[in-house]
């Protein structure tokens, strides 16, 4: 993917599309396709074959090109980023964040905040804009435009799911970029699904309390690193286009919503402007979500929208989502790598971790620590739970620091044999997931953590830790040269 990252950074969607394209990242599909069903199962099939990033030219009822797909292998995600691995990104921020950030949660906050501002630039606004060039208000305003997807059968309706929404604290003005699933009521109404635990939830409870409706912006299509950065678990008074500029190497061009007080990238495909009023909510779901199940028809705020902008021939960008493996697995392990340093500052002693995407990332945590104390797995469990949205872990298992975290079948056979589940289990409470199934109530449930370190006779173990069994470096050394030898080369 060398040839693309080259490119980096791209001004758009479609300079990104082009940059796949040239090297065959990218299929385009000339043959009209229904959005309701058929094209989340053709990309389903795609996904699972780890295929190429899709651009269905003919939607049926849509003349608008729909793009899916971008992020789905490891390889296409680092070249959104303009990097050849995920893991440089990661490298980039520890070496910025040593010695100057401060440890603690506060520190990482304000101090990451400076760094990023002396490493990169701020946003800057500009007047003109490509997503401004034909301009819908009031009755003008039809949803349908869009090529929004039904993905599965059991689905409330149309959804667009890969809507960069933008919000405001009502009393301080910061900033919030979420990505939100967005269901269609009707050609001027949609369903914001404001999870518990999300930032945008907070703002739009701040400005009920006060009477007051709440100004949202939904940009679609913005370029990847954008798109990216919508994901992203940053601490909640760090703008996520300051760190999009830190990704890119350059400012963030941003313009002004033209009815409702917000900025919205500059490049984006489409933009919704819209209002939320407030102790206004209406049924939404079922949706067909990352957990592989329908998640239930709950009430939640919906968005008037008012006016919609876009390029004059936009690119429409959406995401499906189902049981593992999808397209989110890039997004997933991008931030895994990405906030690996960060998480290091917060407990020093973690070596490495893996996010299994089929546990969808946060479901599961396998760390590799440097063991230095009778149960200190037990204390490494405690301080991922308290470590922001890692809270919501459900699974933590910690093996000691000669383990590949990233090698499935190394951390399950000892997981499976370094494990004395009478003593080496901790079980207790907290909260997950808005959308976790398994828990018998909704927002909080039951959590383990496994320590499958080696045992110390300080934690009780007297019998003697066994010498795990190791090839001598001398003959393993004699059968690499002589391996051709052998006849097996």
């Amino acid at each position: 993917m060398g040839s693309v990252a080259a490119k980096f950074p791209y001004d758009d969607l479609q300079s990104f599309l082009a940059a796949l394209q040239a090297d065959g990242e990218l299929k385009r599909v000339s043959a009209e396709v229904d959005p309701n069903l058929e094209i989340s199962e053709i990309t389903r099939r795609v996904i699972r074959e780890e295929g190429p990033a899709l651009l269905f030219e003919n939607p049926a009822g849509s003349g608008m090109p729909l793009a899916i797909n971008l992020f789905g292998t490891f390889p296409r995600m680092a070249a959104a980023l303009g990097v050849d691995d995920l893991d440089e990104i990661g490298r980039r921020i520890g070496e910025l964040a040593k010695p100057e950030l401060p440890v603690g949660w506060a520190g990482i906050r304000d101090g990451l905040g400076k760094l990023l501002q002396l490493k990169s630039a701020p946003p800057k606004k500009v007047r003109r804009a490509p997503c401004q060039e034909v301009v819908y208000s009031g009755d003008e305003v039809d949803l349908n435009r869009l090529p929004g997807l039904q993905v599965w059968p059991g689905d409330g309706g149309v959804f667009h799911n890969f809507g960069l929404t933008h919000t405001k604290h009502p009393e301080t003005g910061k900033r919030n970029v979420g990505l939100y699933r967005l269901q269609q009521h009707d050609e001027r109404t949609l369903g914001l699904h404001w999870q518990i635990h999300k930032n945008s939830t907070g703002h739009y409870a701040e400005a009920e309390k006060r009477g007051e409706r709440l100004p949202v912006a939904i940009a679609i299509g913005p370029d990847p690193v954008m798109a990216y950065c919508a994901t992203a678990p940053l601490p909640p008074d760090i703008d996520e286009y300051l760190f999009a500029g830190f990704l890119r190497g350059e400012r963030v061009e941003m313009v002004d919503c033209l009815t409702v007080p917000l900025q919205v990238p500059a490049s984006s495909q489409i933009v919704l402007e819209g209002w939320a009023e407030p102790a206004e909510r209406l049924p939404e779901g079922p949706f067909g979500d990352h957990t592989g199940f329908y998640t239930p028809v709950e009430p939640f705020p919906i968005m008037h929208v008012e006016t919609m902008t876009m390029r004059n021939d936009p690119i429409y960008h959406t995401i499906i989502t189902s049981a593992p493996p999808q397209e989110d697995r890039g997004l997933g392990k991008a931030t895994e790598r990405i906030f690996l340093p960060l998480a290091k500052i917060m407990i020093p002693e973690i070596v490495d971790y893996d996010m299994p995407e089929a546990g969808g990332f946060h479901n599961c945590v396998i760390v590799s620590i440097d063991k230095k104390y009778p149960k200190h797995a037990q204390k490494i469990m405690s301080a991922i739970w308290g470590l922001q949205l890692m809270s919501l872990t459900k699974l933590i298992v910690v093996v000691d620091a000669d383990c590949d975290v990233h090698d499935y079948q190394e951390v399950a056979w000892r997981a499976l044999g370094n494990a004395d589940y009478s003593r080496d289990l901790l079980l207790t409470e907290g909260p997950v997931d808005h959308l976790d199934h398994a828990s018998y109530h909704q927002f909080w449930g039951g959590k383990a953590g496994i320590d499958a370190t080696a045992k110390w006779p300080e934690e009780g173990y007297t019998r003697g830790w066994p010498e795990e069994t190791r090839m001598s470096s001398a003959v393993k050394a004699t059968v690499d040269r002589r391996w051709k030898e052998y006849g097996l080369g």
